[in-house]
């Protein structure tokens, strides 16, 4: 019998993460969700069966620690996707430097961290897909965001860099280019969450999933997805 597949998603949280962890464990895969504040994980984890981690990503003996209880608990993460969230928006001469410092280290450094350690545990497994979620700012710096820029290109250059190193070790590393809002139940009242300009999370989990079952002779390193009615 074939040995359970693995998915961690670290930055869980609602939207897109909530239709990873349950487009993962509705393809049989037992699920791991990872968040600095885990209660907010408990409805989550109870619809998907899955086991809710506290972690912070920017801390690497946190990162560490989550990587190795999850081994422990579950096994080693076949599929690892990073989905951190949080921006800090503003003209730059006025920005908070240490939001700014925290936007990048979570939004960047942690990618690293967790890449990192995903790697290790990934290499003596034999494989695996470590997949990591950018934004329209992964490749163009909108004004009044410089900070949310630095961390997205960051990401990608690592995604990039990772995907380069790893492939021939059999570690499947692809960046998501998120170009367009998520519809979120929660989202701005002026406009329905199922209108043409919000982006599916259900869809986007799809994708997603497909990338990490992608043969290995045709592997992608970057995905844009888009609303259809989106410019670009």
């Amino acid at each position: 019998m074939a040995q359970k597949e693995i998915a961690l998603i670290v930055g869980a949280g609602s939207g897109l993460s909530r239709s990873l962890a349950v487009k993962f464990a509705n393809e049989g895969m037992a699920v791991a969700l990872a968040a600095r504040n885990p209660d907010k994980l408990a409805d989550l984890a109870n619809e998907t069966g899955a086991r809710a981690y506290a972690c912070d990503a920017a801390q690497s003996d946190q990162v560490a620690a989550l990587f190795d209880q999850v081994e422990t608990d579950l096994g080693t993460p076949t599929v690892v996707v990073y989905n951190p969230g949080g921006r800090l928006a503003g003209p730059v001469t006025d920005i908070d430097p240490e939001g700014v410092k925290d936007v990048i280290l979570v939004g960047c450094y942690g990618g690293f961290l967790v890449g990192q350690q995903a790697a290790k545990q990934m290499k003596a497994n034999g494989g695996g897909s470590i997949l990591f979620t950018g934004a329209s700012a992964s490749v163009k710096g909108y004004a009044n965001s410089s900070s949310f820029a630095m961390a997205k290109f960051g990401l990608r250059g690592l995604a990039q860099s990772m995907a380069r190193e790893l492939a021939p070790q059999n570690i499947h590393v692809a960046h998501f280019v998120i170009d367009g809002g998520i519809s979120h139940p929660n989202g701005p009242t002026n406009k329905s969450p199922d209108s043409d300009e919000w982006m599916n999370p259900d869809a986007i989990a799809e994708t997603y999933f497909n990338i990490h079952r992608q043969h290995r002779s045709a592997w992608t390193w970057e995905v844009e997805l888009r609303p259809w009615v989106e410019n670009f």
